[in-house]
């Protein structure tokens, strides 16, 4: 018995040993402000900052509904939450492991051994019986915190798969915000080319009636005839590109397809304004960075139980109970039973098994470190290239809508040109080409903006 408290002792002291490495967040080359829009300062994690219901600064009902529907009806979200539970329970077998294992035993036979087995005695009987009933514990030492290195990984795993589903979450709203404001933008196409074609149609059959009169030639009938054909053409191809969206849209919802539609919509030209003074701390709340920062824990955690395996595991077990042959009464003291112990268990040759075992944990650190690093070199990157494009978006709008008025200009004066005899239709046709085909650019940039800032918000990871 002295023999067993002095091992409890050890135990007691050795307890807060660990072989895990001392463990600092890996270091990644930043900037202290962002190029593309400043003073944005770099500052300390903040994962646990709420990220907020970013999609309403679009002022949109219909995307704020839709945002809402996804939280419940996407099955990706939905895989997400089974894995972060399946990491929960993983963290609380590990952890179960520090406690010790209490079992009970029963055991009821009826035995018939051999007559002619070896060294069986004379007066043995043939038949017997063996009924056992006991309480039996198992508990591990864990003086070299193999136990508590494999639950710090453990643990670190379940809270990076839990920022996983943060970051499924946010990269599915901002998919739908970008589809949806696709498919805005495709709605505000096809009502251009209908109002387009309703007015080539009108002009066609002028065409038409001035050829039968002989005041123009079969030429400008043909030229104004294929204007139409080539934007029923684009109108057709919008529609086909919306259905996608609409689709797409569907299925990040958890709808069918064939039972989901959303009504035609202009696209509302919203773009959130980025204020120059939010601080670059708020790409600490991307859920992505969180995630890999808790895989370097969690492999550099590894190392600990690899290293462990080189030192003594040892274990205190004890039983006890009753137990007869079956005849009389089995809770009685003549019949009780116990065995108390540790148990050592020493590895002498394993073939360079345990080294290889650590230098694999290691490599596995210095890779997750470099995953870490890349994830946060990729959110700065991502945070620069949209901030560029809506600068230069924003730009580009300008100069595009300038160039719409100016096409609208050009085409009314070869119009009027055109009724005055002065020029072609020819001119004309020229003239509604380039202003259909600035108008659309124009569409197309406005959609870009909204989806940069959609792609903005995503980088930052939420409303800023």
């Amino acid at each position: 018995m002295k023999g067993l408290r002095a091992a409890a002792v050890a135990a007691v002291l050795l307890s807060g040993c660990s072989l895990i490495p001392d463990y600092s967040r890996p270091d990644t080359p930043m900037t202290p402000t962002f190029k593309e829009e400043g003073p944005w300062h770099v500052a300390r994690p903040a994962d646990q900052a709420a990220r907020g219901e970013w999609w309403t600064v679009f002022g949109d009902p219909q995307l704020d509904g839709m945002e809402k529907q996804l939280e419940t009806g996407s099955f990706q979200l939905a895989a997400a939450l089974a894995r972060y539970d399946a990491a929960n329970a993983y963290f609380s077998e590990q952890n179960a492991r520090l406690y010790p294992e209490i079992d009970a035993v029963g055991n009821l036979q009826t035995n018939r051994e051999s007559v002619n087995r070896p060294l069986r005695g004379p007066s043995l009987p043939n038949v017997y019986g063996n009924t056992a009933l006991g309480v039996g514990t198992l508990y591990e030492i864990d003086l070299w915190g193999h136990i508590r290195s494999a639950v710090t990984s453990a643990e670190a795993l379940a809270e990076a798969s839990r920022q996983d589903v943060e970051s499924v979450r946010l990269s599915l709203q901002a998919q739908l915000a970008a589809n949806y404001f696709q498919l805005r933008g495709l709605d505000s196409q096809i009502q251009l080319y209908a109002d387009s074609i309703k007015a080539y149609q009108s002009e066609l059959l002028l065409m038409q009636r001035r050829h039968d009169e002989g005041i123009v030639s079969g030429l400008d009938v043909a030229r104004s005839q294929t204007l139409l054909e080539e934007t029923e053409a684009l109108k057709f191809k919008a529609m086909s590109q919306r259905a996608l969206y609409e689709h797409a849209i569907a299925a990040l919802l958890g709808q069918s397809p064939s039972a989901f539609s959303i009504a035609p919509q202009p696209l509302a030209s919203v773009y959130p304004q980025v204020p120059a003074t939010i601080p670059s701390q708020v790409l600490q709340r991307r859920p992505d960075i969180s995630a890999a920062e808790r895989r370097v824990v969690a492999a550099n955690a590894n190392i600990g139980v690899a290293r462990a395996a080189f030192f003594p595991e040892i274990s205190l077990g004890a039983i006890g109970g009753f137990q007869n042959t079956g005849n009389g009464a089995l809770l009685t003291a003549p019949n009780s039973f116990w065995t108390l112990g540790p148990l050592a268990f020493l590895n002498i040759f394993d073939a360079g098994l345990r080294e290889a075992a650590v230098k694999q944990a290691e490599a596995q650190t210095s890779e997750a470190a470099a995953n870490y690093r890349n994830t946060v070199l990729t959110a700065f990157k991502e945070v620069e290239d949209n901030l560029a494009l809506l600068h230069f978006l924003s730009e580009q709008h300008a100069h595009q809508l300038a160039a719409v008025a100016a096409a609208r200009h050009t085409y009314d004066i070869a119009t009027n040109r055109y009724r005055e005899g002065a020029v072609s239709y020819l001119e004309v046709i020229d003239a509604e080409n380039a202003k259909l085909r600035t108008e659309r650019v124009e569409l197309d940039v406005r959609t870009a903006r909204v989806e940069a800032s959609v792609g903005l918000i995503r980088a930052i990871g939420g409303a800023w």
